[in-house]
């Protein structure tokens, strides 16, 4: 089961990858991240903790591009401004 620190790591790699490519800005799906690290779609899915470090990752510029209702789900969008 994925611990916010798996999914803050794996975060991480992925946009220090946008950002050596030259990308001024990156989008990540919160339900593309968790099944990245794995564990999604199942019964013991991590997909709040997910949303939570998807947020918490966010700085000034960043921006929910959209997110579900209740704030937390596989829709959830966040586009990364590059470089960090």
């Amino acid at each position: 089961m994925p611990t916010k620190e798996v999914f803050h790591d794996h975060l991480s790699k992925i946009v220090q990858s946008a950002s050596k490519q030259g990308l001024s800005s990156f989008d990540i799906t919160s339900g593309t991240l968790h099944r990245e690290v794995g564990g999604y779609p199942g019964n013991n899915h991590r997909m709040p903790v997910c949303c939570s470090v998807m947020k918490n990752y966010m700085k000034s510029g960043d921006t929910i591009l959209s997110q579900p209702k209740k704030g937390q789900g596989a829709t959830l969008v966040i586009r990364y401004m590059l470089p960090r």
